[in-house]
């Protein structure tokens, strides 16, 4: 029964060794020069200047859900895309009252000062 495992445990040790091999060989060939700049924290391209737990602006965290939001969205318009030939009637108009909705929501957001930034 250990016998069907065999190639399993190769698989993992080859594995385990070619990266701890390459993080080795990694360390060992490149030239270690550390210096202020480059040795300190960044974070969304501003400086550590501040508490780590400073207020951040709402703006942000909307920007990036309307973002994930309208992204997926559109995603599902590819399939649809790739076979919108075969389609019938009910294909087009489920997609038409798909983008339909995502336009009311589109012009909401936009109504509501969401991707206003100033």
């Amino acid at each position: 029964m250990l016998i069907h495992y065999g190639p399993i445990l190769l698989l993992l040790a080859f594995a385990l060794g070619l990266g701890g091999g390459l993080l080795v060989l990694g360390h060992i060939i490149t030239r270690q020069r550390p210096y202020r700049e480059k040795n300190a924290p960044y974070e969304c391209g501003f400086d550590a200047f501040e508490d780590a737990r400073m207020p951040y602006d709402v703006r942000f965290y909307l920007v990036a859900i309307l973002f994930i939001i309208f992204d997926l969205e559109t995603a599902f318009m590819f399939p649809w895309a790739v076979v919108f030939k075969q389609l019938q009637g009910i294909g087009i108009g489920s997609m038409a009252i798909f983008l339909s909705i995502l336009v009311v929501g589109f012009v909401y957001e936009w109504r509501k000062g969401a991707l206003e930034w100033a």
